[in-house]
């Protein structure tokens, strides 16, 4: 049930930001937010970082085995201290960038900093619950 709630607030304001951006940039025109960061609108047909841009399908089966693996990690390890986390937080990303490949054909990518991609609010949701996910399983396996 945390897990899902993680999810919905991930994908809302995934969503959220996205839809403002999209109404206040017009692609390709940058706002100056404050010194080292920017707001941008690209399109990323890629996954991360533009990886397997241009590949189509291969992204979505991608994807899905990324999700699948996730959800059953999760659902094998029920009581697993926070593994709901950055469950909630991996699969609310992957969904919130997949919206956009459906609805639009490419993800909406709009946080830039010096010498880094530009990024999303989902972006920002797989990284962080990596982290947290390889902090969970490390910590579990020192106590088991």
């Amino acid at each position: 049930m945390r897990a899902a709630v993680v999810f919905a607030i991930v994908v809302g304001l995934d969503q959220l930001t996205k839809h403002t951006l999209g109404t206040w940039i017009r692609p390709g025109q940058v706002r100056h937010v404050i010194p080292g960061l920017k707001l941008v609108y690209e399109r990323n047909t890629g996954v991360a970082f533009s990886f397997l841009a241009g590949t189509g399908a291969l992204v979505y089966v991608v994807t899905g085995v990324a999700l699948v693996g996730l959800v059953s990690f999760m659902l094998m390890r029920p009581g697993r201290r926070l593994l709901w986390l950055p469950t909630g937080m991996l699969v609310g990303g992957a969904v919130g960038n997949l919206i956009d490949r459906v609805a639009r054909g490419s993800v909406i990518d709009f946080i830039k900093l010096p010498h880094w991609p530009a990024f999303n609010v989902a972006d920002m949701a797989i990284t962080f619950g990596v982290v947290i996910l390889v902090f969970v399983i490390e910590r579990g396996s020192r106590d088991g």
